[in-house]
């Protein structure tokens, strides 16, 4: 039951294609931004699609692989951990931004072409 504390799956479609940074240490980072819908009906019997938006990241052969076969609307599944983050910005505002950490993912539908 440990490795449940912090667990997250999620299924979704890329917004945009995947940044690639290669960082200082070596290794290679990726960052990209899924959607997931839910459907549901209102108190007025009318259909509703909520969408939201998560922030992902993935490192090392994770990343490659994102590199390699993602981009913008790409379907897919994954499996990670949420990493929360802080900083200062401009007007001395601390803000906060809450990522998933991905160690499992799975492209879904194929590749999309251009």
């Amino acid at each position: 039951m440990y490795s449940l504390r912090n667990k997250v799956q999620l299924i979704g479609n890329l917004g945009k294609a995947p940044e690639i940074r290669n960082v200082d240490s070596g290794k290679k980072l990726v960052k990209f931004s899924i959607a997931t819908n839910e459907m549901y009906t209102n108190q007025q019997g009318e259909k509703v699609k909520e969408t939201q938006w998560h922030n992902i990241i993935a490192w090392g052969k994770l990343a490659e692989v994102a590199e390699k076969y993602l981009d913008k609307g790409s379907e897919v599944a994954l499996e990670g951990k949420l990493i929360t983050k802080d900083y200062t910005d401009k007007e001395g505002n601390k803000k906060y931004i809450t990522e998933v950490q991905v160690n499992e993912l799975l492209l879904l539908g194929g590749r999309v072409s251009d």
